[in-house]
């Protein structure tokens, strides 16, 4: 995933050892790297990662959610460290949506090989106890808590909702798109969560959670209104919600 840098922006995003300059160098990167032109320079999507090492061996881990508007189904996040040493077989690695399934699985066979990782996810029942944006901050918390790593410098999410955490983190808008961390860790939590609504089909076909899995397309909302809901349903979700009270 290269980015194209206009060379005077250069000067301003040069390792900002900070969590405030770190957000201003993504917002840069955010306007400026989208098209190239004569002259930019070319620079891998771990500058972000980069922006905030004081040392080559920070721990800077990528998070994203998976999840988040669907109608049926838990929300996953995952997190993902990928070590210096292996940055160089991630040039593949992009927001998991530009992706085919096909490529989206090979890379999570590479990420599973290459990087250190963790999945977390929040069930139906507690979107439903708490609400669909506390339920994603538990998933990225579980993902975070259970990784096998000494330690952890920066935490970058994808978004713009900040997560109370324990290490120092910083919310990048539309990070998948911008940092190689955060769109493994897309790439990641897409995959799991796809795996398991694959599952979930094979007890409701009705429903083809194995190609919408769980969001609310055409064929979803028709299928609730045939067959009624599941209890992997989120009732609380406004469409869903409208089927029962119906």
């Amino acid at each position: 995933m290269p980015l194209f840098i206009n060379p005077i922006l250069l000067p301003l995003l040069q390792c900002p050892h900070n969590i405030r300059r770190l957000k201003f160098a993504s917002e840069l990167l955010l306007r400026h790297h989208l098209i190239e032109k004569p002259g930019w320079i070319v620079r891998t999507s771990f500058f972000l990662e980069d922006a905030h090492c004081k040392t080559d061996n920070a721990v800077v881990v990528g998070v994203d959610e998976v999840g988040y508007g669907a109608l049926a189904g838990p929300v996953f996040a995952a997190a993902v460290y990928i070590p210096h040493a292996t940055r160089e077989l991630m040039t593949d690695i992009k927001d998991s949506k530009a992706l085919s399934i096909k490529k989206r699985e090979e890379l999570f066979d590479l990420l599973a090989e290459y990087s250190v990782f963790n999945i977390g996810h929040a069930s139906v029942s507690e979107i439903e106890q708490h609400n669909i944006l506390v339920a994603s901050h538990m998933a990225m918390k579980r993902a975070l808590a259970g990784l096998t790593l000494p330690h952890v410098d920066l935490v970058l999410i994808d978004g713009i909702r900040n997560v109370d955490l324990s290490w120092p983190s910083q919310t990048i808008t539309k990070g998948d798109s911008l940092c190689t961390s955060i769109a493994a860790a897309s790439i990641i939590a897409k995959v799991s969560r796809d795996r398991l609504m694959k599952e979930l089909h094979q007890h409701h076909p009705e429903y083809a959670w194995n190609k919408n899995h769980g969001y609310g397309t055409k064929a979803h909302i028709d299928a609730t209104i045939l067959h009624g809901i599941t209890p992997h349903h989120r009732r609380t979700f406004a469409p869903v919600q409208k089927l029962v009270t119906s």
